[in-house]
């Protein structure tokens, strides 16, 4: 009980500067809110890396890097970071930073649903209608794949 306490209180600096990066964010201060998620994102915390890259995705605060955004969307998305992982669906469906890739994008948008965000199903849908049958059922191997050991309990 001690150490699940311990990890708890070890978690509350790091959820804190996530929250602040947030608000600052909200009043564009990017510069500030990067210093202040940098130090989580580098520490593997999925919030600060999925936040990262939504600023490298929308040049907030940093130079617009779609490659380096994908990168901080897939950190985060091996996490199991729902927002990061339809981010992830977007960029295969589109091709921005890695070229398109229908059938990724359908796993990561399946994932990204199985995570809990709502929006990831509707994107599915869609992408599932540019897709061959060979592809779904690819793309479904690997959900089977990820989901095991990204979602046990799902």
């Amino acid at each position: 009980m001690r150490a699940i306490a311990l990890l708890l209180l070890m978690a509350l600096p790091a959820h804190a500067d996530i929250e602040k990066a947030r608000d600052l964010m909200e009043s564009s201060q990017f510069e500030a809110a990067y210093e202040a998620l940098w130090p989580a994102a580098r520490s593997g915390n999925a919030d600060a890396e999925e936040l990262i890259g939504v600023m490298y995705a929308l040049g907030l605060g940093v130079e617009k890097d779609p490659v380096r955004a994908f990168e901080w969307y897939l950190r985060s998305s091996m996490k199991g970071h729902p927002g990061a992982q339809s981010g992830l669906g977007w960029y295969y469906e589109v091709g921005i930073g890695t070229g398109i890739d229908l059938t990724r994008a359908y796993m990561w948008y399946a994932l990204s649903a199985i995570g809990g965000d709502p929006d990831a199903a509707i994107s599915q849908e869609e992408v599932v209608k540019k897709m061959t049958k060979a592809q779904i059922e690819h793309a479904h191997e690997l959900i089977a794949d990820y989901k095991v050991w990204m979602y046990p309990f799902r």
